[in-house]
């Protein structure tokens, strides 16, 4: 790690240009000594963001990686803040943008053509965009939290929208070149931002209905991401996935970061599944507690979960070692450790934490170095749904099993937690939660979600022996509905027993997930449902990695909403994002002899 903490300076507002003519703003932070950049050429570290490049953290960040001898190049991405052009959200431009920066860097003198690449969420998405650009000088990335592969990770999940995306929308307009060039503007859009869950829940969002109009590319990406369900050649452009542009990726260094309760966690376990079969370079990863958008994951909190101190990364010093390491040379320590850490849930005290989080959950868990993702020694194991809403090993022998329930997009399931971006206008929270409605998000009760006649909740008895669930996990489903299509979602609950703190026991949500029935077997060719007809439907939940003590429960509930984070389905069969109607669709699982669902768990032997 460097041992050389000098001071820094910046140069503010640098216009770089792009092939199209158009500039981009940037703040470059200079090594320096008596108030002047250090003589000579440095490694470099290069963020490109839409959150303003001279807002902390990205101030921040800039001085600290400049004091230890890096030159650290902070730029706007086109359409924000200081960068001329228009906006394009995690588009191909990026990509172009991303080379032609990287070509501006390497001609500068302070320059010596090893560039490294940093940066949260937007700016782990276009790190991979700009390594699919094919740059010679890019030779390090540190990516936290997102990559690219949108259609099944970050705008989209199983076929559903992922509706913080329309809200990261309404909340980026207040900060658009336009708004902040027009009071007026600014406030209509600050109003709607703050209007934005309600904006949805009369949805779908056509053109021309909201204040959104006034922004005609804003309001576009709202109509294309909400209304392109298949996976069509929108989606497959450079910059939203990556699909045949892995072999333009230089095979450099890659460090991949996200959390249990990350809305990114699962493309970005695949995406380091992909690379470490692909480059010889190192590549390693970290999944901590975390929730998605925590810029400095310090913090042993996600939700109502506590995880305690060991769960808290510096994450400065964590970046540091890294590029020190693969662009100094320095220290190579950290190469030659196991390239995988994650962070085990579970095993805490299960009673309430005395702090200024006076309602937190003691989780507790401990990190574990591995030597691969999934982990080696995992058995995958099927937990069957019983006829007596159980869940067992053993798969159901009695014939003609099911469970029907009511799905009314009108009265969706509401959103309790889960990995969710932090940043939106829908009134959501993110990480770990005690599942039960809440009325200041603006549910009609403050219920158990399972005490509701649309959730169907299988469980195990207590546990008799601590089970580690880690890796990967699916629900194979055989499902029959009243409706043309319809959605299944599936939730992951860790069954805390009563104590003192918590006499009702707390039900806290793991991962889960959703598909939507018309897209069960094909992304390009959807399938509407012959109503009555039993079908297959496999939902894939994000990975976890949990230990469960002996006297927790292991719970599955299945539904057909989980809403304002995913769009709710109509249940008519009308192309999504264009429907005028709504049904009430009779959602059946079946769970016998002939039809045995079950859910697909990575048990760590």
């Amino acid at each position: 790690m460097s041992d050389h903490l000098g001071h820094a300076v910046r140069e503010s507002r640098v216009m770089i240009p792009m092939r199209d003519g158009v500039r981009l703003a940037a703040d470059i932070y200079f090594p320096a000594s008596g108030g002047h950049p250090l003589p000579g050429s440095h490694p470099v570290l290069l963020e490109r963001t839409p959150y303003d490049r001279t807002r902390a953290p990205n101030a921040r960040d800039g001085h600290f990686f400049a004091r230890r001898g890096y030159v650290v190049v902070m730029q706007d991405v086109r359409g924000r803040f200081d960068s001329e052009g228009k906006l394009d959200p995690f588009g191909p431009i990026d990509v172009p943008d991303g080379y032609d920066t990287c070509e501006w860097i390497v001609a500068q003198p302070w320059s010596n053509g090893m560039i490294g690449t940093i940066g949260t969420s937007y700016s782990a998405t276009n790190q991979a965009g700009l390594a699919m650009s094919g740059t010679p000088h890019l030779k390090s990335q540190f990516m936290n939290q997102g990559f690219s592969n949108h259609f099944l990770g970050r705008l989209r999940q199983g076929g559903a929208l992922r509706q913080t995306m329309v809200g990261w929308i309404f909340h980026h307009a207040v900060v658009s070149p336009e708004a902040l060039a027009d009071p007026a503007l600014r406030r209509l859009l600050a109003d709607s931002n703050a209007r934005a869950q309600q904006w949805l829940a009369r949805g779908p969002v056509m053109p021309g209905t909201t204040p959104l109009q006034l922004l005609p590319e804003y309001e576009q990406y709202v109509i294309d991401i909400t209304t392109r369900g298949e996976l069509d050649d929108w989606w497959l452009a450079p910059g939203r996935w990556v699909g045949d542009s892995w072999d333009r990726m230089p095979d450099v260094p890659r460090y991949l970061a996200t959390g249990w309760y990350d809305s990114h966690a699962h493309q970005v376990a695949w995406a380091y599944g992909e690379l470490v079969r692909r480059q010889s370079s190192p590549v390693r990863l970290i999944v901590g507690p975390w929730t998605h958008g925590r810029l400095t994951p310090e913090a042993p909190y996600s939700g109502e979960a506590y995880f305690g101190t060991d769960a808290a990364v510096e994450w400065n010093l964590l970046q540091l070692e890294w590029f020190d390491a693969t662009l100094k040379g320095r220290d190579p320590s950290l190469l030659k450790r196991p390239p995988v850490d994650i962070f085990v849930m579970g095993g805490g005290s299960g009673r309430q934490m005395r702090s200024e989080h006076s309602t937190a959950l003691d989780v507790g868990g401990r990190w574990r170095a591995e030597d691969r993702w999934p982990p080696a020694g995992v058995e995958y194991q099927r937990l069957y749904l019983q006829p007596d809403m159980t869940l067992a090993s053993q798969a159901p022998a009695a014939d003609g099993v099911c469970t029907s329930y009511r799905y009314n997009p009108l009265d969706p399931v509401p959103t309790v937690g889960g990995p969710l971006s932090s940043i939106n206008a829908l009134r959501m929270e993110a990480g770990g939660f005690d599942q039960r409605a809440r009325p200041h998000l603006g549910h009609s009760d403050d219920l158990p979600l399972a005490a509701r006649r649309d959730v169907l909740v299988f469980q195990t008895p207590p546990l008799r022996e601590g089970t580690e669930i880690t890796g990967p996990i699916e629900a194979v489903l055989y499902v029959s509905s009243s409706a043309l299509d319809t959605d299944f979602t599936v939730k992951l609950v860790d069954v805390y027993p009563p104590n003192e703190d918590f006499p009702g026991g707390v039900a806290l949500n793991v991962t889960d997930g959703i598909m939507r029935a018309r897209y069960r077997r094909s992304w390009t060719e959807p399938e509407l449902l012959t109503p009555g007809e039993v079908t297959e439907v496999r939902v894939e939940l994000p990975p976890t990695s949990l230990y469960l003590p002996p006297g927790h429960r292991l719970r599955v509930d299945i539904s057909s909403s989980n809403w304002p984070r995913f769009d709710v389905n109509p249940n008519t069969g009308e192309p999504m994002g264009r429907h005028r109607r709504f049904e009430v669709a009779v959602n059946t699982i079946h769970h016998g002899r002939e039809y045995p669902s079950h859910i697909v768990l990575p048990v760590r032997a």
